[in-house]
């Protein structure tokens, strides 16, 4: 069986990525390897972030490893939050606080299209590989649903009436941004 580490302290995240990639691969949280860093997220571009994480834990530890970053892209807002989605509002990573201000941002806003978009970057021997995954839906006016993290509760996807906190993880981990990039980043790894 194949070990790799997901480079990231998000709980939420490590499940749902835990699910998508099966028992074919054994998959190793930063705790399990003794990793307490908050490895800061100082990139511009989701790409970069999601590389800084994954050459930190290759080049520290020497495992084979993977993380991701994830942005909320809104068309109205050209594209913002994008690579600022977790810190929003501020530094402290408030999903509602983030909700919130974005809510307000779109005020009288008609155009409220919008893509969730997750890069995985994936180093193996020191071989680095980028995998993306998007989601188009639209941002709704009020929250609806308790399921999920983030911005779950505003996000509709498209050909969707439920938001991603109303859906059940099941449902979500089918369709979502995230499970399309694992879903490359596993085709990929199920070759090697």
């Amino acid at each position: 069986m194949k070990k790799f580490v997901f480079a990231t302290n998000n709980a939420h995240k490590l499940e749902e990525v835990k699910a998508l990639l099966g028992d074919k691969i054994e998959l190793l949280s930063m705790k399990d390897i003794k990793c307490s860093a908050d490895i800061p997220e100082t990139e511009t571009t989701l790409e970069g972030n999601a590389l800084l994480k994954a050459r930190y834990i290759y080049e520290n530890y020497h495992i084979n490893c993977f993380a991701d970053d994830t942005g909320l892209e809104v068309e109205a807002l050209n594209g913002a939050p994008g690579v600022y989605s977790a810190r929003y509002a501020g530094e402290e990573h408030n999903s509602e606080a983030n909700m919130k201000k974005l809510l307000h941002e779109l005020e009288g806003v008609e155009n409220r299209k919008a893509q969730f978009r997750t890069i995985f970057a994936l180093i193996i021997e020191g071989k680095e590989y980028l995998f993306e995954g998007i989601v188009k839906g639209e941002i709704i006016k009020q929250r609806k649903g308790n399921a999920g993290f983030g911005y779950d509760p505003i996000f509709v996807p498209e050909g969707y009436t439920q938001t991603f906190a109303e859906m059940g993880s099941e449902e979500k981990n089918k369709i979502s941004h995230r499970a399309k990039a694992v879903g490359k980043l596993c085709k990929f790894l199920h070759t090697l």
